[in-house]
């Protein structure tokens, strides 16, 4: 069975053909009012997680054949953090999170950023997307990011950055290093496969694969 999972989130989602791209072929596991993604997206997940106290009776009954697992509201993991053990535990290696970034939730949308991190220092390959926007954590190594070109990108570092290097786009760098904080690595151009080189420390690539405005 396949490795790769999508986790439907409770945060905006734009079906675009980059999220069909990503999503089709994965299982599908839903997070509590993510299930109101899964209708557009044409999928029907094989769970449905958490304490459901995002989900409305009309989307318990159009969903009312996916198995459930219920949990208490007052827990010590969200329901996202649940999904994502979930499919750990069914064999997941490689992550979509579909509705992690966005929506009325900054805390919530923070969250799933860190968290992706932390499962990509584990050793999963994992993006959070809401369609419209991608994350790709940023870790030591070499990270390749397919974009458009002229397509919109930005990095920001969770701590000091040493050695970045960023090739094929607007503003190239060359083992530079990026302190914390100071918005260098802000709004970017890509031109086509961005190649990103870390020698140490860890971050985001924030991604905006249909925004030209800065060509």
């Amino acid at each position: 069975m396949s490795d790769r999972f999508t986790i439907l989130l409770g945060g905006e989602l734009l079906k675009t053909d980059r999220l069909m791209a990503a999503v089709t072929g994965s299982r599908i596991i839903a997070a509590d009012g993510g299930m109101r993604h899964a209708e557009a997206l044409g999928v029907v997940p094989e769970l449905w997680v958490g304490d459901f106290d995002s989900t409305d009776a009309a989307l318990f009954e159009r969903w009312a054949d996916v198995p459930r697992q219920a949990f208490p509201r007052e827990k010590d993991a969200t329901d996202g953090q649940i999904g994502v053990e979930t499919a750990i535990g069914l064999g997941a290696r490689r992550l979509v999170l579909a509705g992690g970034l966005g929506g009325a939730r900054t805390d919530h949308a923070m969250q799933h950023i860190v968290y992706t991190v932390h499962l990509a220092e584990k050793g999963l390959d994992v993006l959070l997307t809401s369609g419209e926007e991608e994350m790709t954590p940023l870790l030591a190594g070499v990270t390749e990011i397919d974009l458009p070109d002229g397509a919109l990108f930005s990095i920001l570092g969770l701590g000091d950055l040493t050695a970045l290097s960023i090739e094929n786009a607007r503003y190239p760098l060359e083992r530079r290093d990026v302190p914390f904080g100071p918005p260098m690595t802000i709004c970017n151009v890509a031109r086509g496969r961005v190649r990103l080189t870390l020698e140490a420390g860890r971050g985001v690539v924030l991604s905006r694969p249909y925004d030209f405005t800065g060509v």
